[in-house]
């Protein structure tokens, strides 16, 4: 009887020290603590713009209105993205919203880009998958070419992106003009300014290429991939800046 009294004793007092200690470590707070936030998973990104129809522009696009001090750089989505990366920081920096046209292949082995590109306020449009001569391609194989880019661009993006441009050509045929828009593509754009930076002629080359031609409502073909239009983008968009033109989206010089 002894014995017990003393465990329940023991228990009792253990119990008292413990319900102390717990007084004692509040009694320096103000207010209980807050709980933690729990985790949240962050909302999907909204689906990409797709393509629009413009009423009363060809089906076939090379610039846009003349009347307004706008121009479209647009870019062949394909090369080493870190070279990418950089070109799209530097026009971001120059305050530039640019028109990709990825290459479907360049999305497989870079997904990221995608979302890049978009997340930069940039549009992202399909350029074929393979980019091989699309205009000399048999009808299943020209129209596998686009709806597989497409396929690529909606998985990664939501849509199928804001336009199509034939590779290999600064025009589509008019039977892949004719499969574009079975695909989904209002227009096909095209250019009337063509920097040649492709064949790799230097910065200040690229940039006096581009400056003799452009206008208002110019739609300008660049390239991802050639360190010279990197080094030449910032000339460039000074060079803009100084005649009072706007680098915009495709879709924002035609609408």
């Amino acid at each position: 009887m002894i014995l017990t009294d003393r465990r329940g004793a023991l228990r009792m007092g253990a119990a008292a020290a413990v319900a102390g200690a717990l007084t004692t470590a509040c009694a320096g707070h103000d207010s209980p603590p807050v709980p933690a936030a729990p985790e949240t998973t962050p909302p999907a990104p909204a689906p990409a713009p797709g393509p629009r129809r413009f009423p009363g522009r060809p089906a076939q696009i090379t610039h846009g209105p003349t009347s307004r001090p706008r121009v479209a750089l647009t870019f062949h989505g394909g090369g080493d993205p870190a070279t990418a990366r950089a070109l799209l920081a530097e026009a971001e920096r120059g305050g530039a919203r640019l028109t990709v046209l990825a290459v479907g292949s360049w999305l497989d082995e870079h997904p990221a880009m995608a979302r890049r590109i978009l997340d930069g306020g940039h549009e992202l449009g399909n350029h074929t998958q393979r980019h091989l001569d699309i205009n000399a391609m048999a009808e299943d194989e020209a129209y596998a070419e686009i709806t597989t880019c497409a396929t690529r661009l909606r998985r990664l993006t939501g849509s199928i992106g804001t336009w199509f441009r034939p590779s290999r050509a600064k025009a589509a045929s008019p039977l892949v003009q004719r499969l574009a828009q079975r695909a989904g593509y209002p227009h096909v754009l095209s250019y009337d300014v063509d920097s040649l930076d492709f064949t790799s002629p230097g910065a200040p080359a690229v940039l006096r290429t581009v400056t003799r031609q452009i206008r208002n409502g110019s739609v300008v073909s660049l390239h991802f991939g050639y360190a010279d239009t990197v080094a030449a983008l910032p000339a460039l968009l000074d060079e803009l800046d100084r005649r009072g033109l706007r680098a915009v989206t495709t879709t924002e010089l035609l609408t």
